[in-house]
């Protein structure tokens, strides 16, 4: 456990997001007392089965209830605050102060009512503009493009200086039903001496600027003026701003509107409720209402922009999906990028939808999709309109916030002036110097399965991908009570290892050598140690196995007395 100290200088806490992409969340200390910044979730690794979502490891504040004086959010995207309803398993954060956008509230509350056991949330909304005082913090609420409306920039007022955490962010001059990104006022904040500069690293490592929406939306109607059958939008629930651009060219091209998957639904119900998404009351019908309409007239929206194997669109590619069955006039639109690690499931989707002959279009064949982060050129312009003293990559992978970091430095940041940190470690800060303290805090993995939070450690998932790899091998062995020795011929069974009705000569050497472990260690009766005797069969068997198939499976053995 790191010391608590009284202290003159401000500590920055990141326990997740800096060193990774999401679990974004940040503690800014000073003198004992704690604001938070966002409480996100990650997706799962490619080698952590059976893991739903990765949370911050919030220890650090285990015992400290009294010093918390409030939370704010940025914005609604889950990386930012889908950890939320798991942490408060964990620790009683409704009982301080929320503060989120309206969008992000509204997000945030929806998503509470799918834990139903858990305690009402009270989150005052806040707007562009808002100031709240929470000492010895005050904290001022600076819109930002994003890829989903209400994003906040937060200019946070500290006793040792002032701070601005950028928010993931880009600069839109011409964005599609969202206001531009305000320079005046970014540079006005520049004159108020901003001694620390935190900026989002997603783009650190893309040269260049990001596409505006509009070009994006230009794009999109291209599509749109050609197809003669249905068109099958797949994108990010959460790209609110993207949804409204497919349902007004939609209405444009006298086209009706479904959705479907639960993150769409949910998302689409909940922005036309608040204004988020406006479309005419004829515009959207329900996915099993496709029928009833001409092919030319529909447009479908849908999730599964990442190759899920239960999203929508996976199950159209795979003719699962009741109410839509690919047809050759047909034409796929990929408004989403591929997030890294999900390459080869996206590629295997596109392949089975070019089987079934229908037109896909996607980010790398035409500007289709902008992210919402900035790139090179507006990370730049950032750092010389708020002429920041120091300056802290945070959101993104190492290697984007070196290359961040290496950027700050040539607009003219002393190197000194410039730390790179991860995901628990501790950033001093006071107005004459920034370094990172020795001690770390907790920030390990904390891995949510089904109901378990925590519950899934090393030692599980190292057993899962054993089992993945080379699966399963149960010895079931009967020993007589009296004499020690084995009965009959042990059972064996295998899942994932090898198939049994091919495998018989392997198993009839395997048996007998169970059988001579099992009367070697039992001797001629009396007390026996079980565990060393099961310990002996795992060892023996797993080496006897390894030398035959070169494979380790797992080795389970079962000795039953009787």
């Amino acid at each position: 456990m790191v010391k608590q100290i009284k202290q003159s200088n401000l500590r920055i806490i990141p326990l997740g997001g800096l060193g990774e992409v999401g679990r974004n969340m940040t503690l800014f200390e000073y003198q004992g007392k704690i604001l938070i910044v966002d409480m996100g979730f990650r997706m799962p690794e490619e080698d952590m089965p059976g893991v739903d979502y990765i949370i911050p490891n919030i220890a650090y504040l285990k015992g400290r209830e009294k010093d918390v004086v409030g939370i704010v959010f940025t914005h609604g995207h889950y990386d930012h605050i889908g950890a939320i309803p798991y942490l408060l398993y964990r620790f009683p954060f409704q009982n301080y102060p929320f503060f989120a956008s309206r969008l992000t509230r509204a997000i945030i509350l929806k998503r509470q009512g799918d834990f139903p056991a858990q305690p009402k949330l009270d989150i005052e909304e806040v707007k562009d503009g808002s100031r709240i005082d929470l000492p010895p913090f005050r904290v001022e609420f600076v819109k930002q493009n994003h890829n989903i409306a209400d994003n906040f920039g937060l200019l946070i007022r500290t006793p040792v200086g002032n701070i601005f955490h950028t928010s993931d962010f880009k600069f839109d001059q011409n964005p599609v039903y969202d206001l531009p990104t305000d320079f005046k006022k970014l540079k006005e904040l520049g004159q108020q001496k901003i001694l620390l500069l935190m900026s989002d690293s997603t783009g650190a490592e893309e040269d260049g600027h990001s596409l505006s929406e509009k070009e994006i939306f230009e794009n999109l109607e291209k599509l749109f003026l050609e197809p003669k059958g249905r068109i099958i939008a797949v994108t990010f629930g959460s790209l609110i701003n993207r949804i409204q651009q497919l349902v007004a060219l939609s209405e444009k091209y006298g086209r009706k509107v479904a959705v479907d998957g639960y993150t769409m639904r949910t998302n689409v119900e909940l922005c036309k409720n608040l204004g988020y998404i406006k479309a005419r009351k004829w515009t959207f019908i329900s996915p099993k209402e496709m029928q009833n309409y001409p092919d030319e007239k529909i447009t479908f929206l849908c999730t599964g922009a990442q190759g899920e194997a239960e999203a929508i669109l996976m199950r159209i590619a795979n003719r699962e999906y009741p109410y839509l069955k690919l047809k050759k006039a047909d034409t796929v639109i990929f408004s989403s990028s591929v997030v890294p690690g999900n390459e080869r499931t996206v590629q295997i989707l596109k392949d089975e939808l070019y089987r079934q002959k229908a037109k896909v279009f996607q980010y790398k064949m035409m500007d289709i999709h902008a992210g919402g982060h900035g790139q090179r050129k507006e990370l730049e312009e950032i750092i010389k309109l708020l002429q920041p003293k120091f300056f802290l990559p945070i959101h993104g992978q190492y290697s984007m916030l070196v290359a961040h970091a290496e950027l700050a430095k040539e607009v003219g940041i002393p190197e000194k002036n410039v730390v790179v940190a991860e995901s628990g470690q501790i950033v001093n800060l006071n107005r004459g110097k920034i370094q990172l303290e020795h001690e770390v805090v907790p920030s390990n993995y904390v891995m949510v399965d089904g109901l378990g939070i925590g519950d899934v450690g090393e030692v599980v998932l190292r057993d899962r991908q054993m089992l993945a790899e080379d699966g399963m091998f149960v010895i079931v062995a009967v020993v007589d009570r009296q004499t020690g020795k084995v009965r009959s011929s042990p059972d064996i069974i295998s899942r994932g290892f090898v198939y049994l009705r091919e495998s018989k000569e392997l198993l009839r050497d395997t048996r007998k050598r169970v059988i001579g472990i099992v009367n070697k260690t039992t001797g001629s009766g009396g007390a026996v140690n079980w565990v060393y005797v099961k310990n002996e069969i795992r060892d023996k068997i797993g080496e006897f196995l390894y030398h035959k198939t070169q494979r380790r499976p797992m080795i389970l053995p079962v000795v039953i007395e009787i």
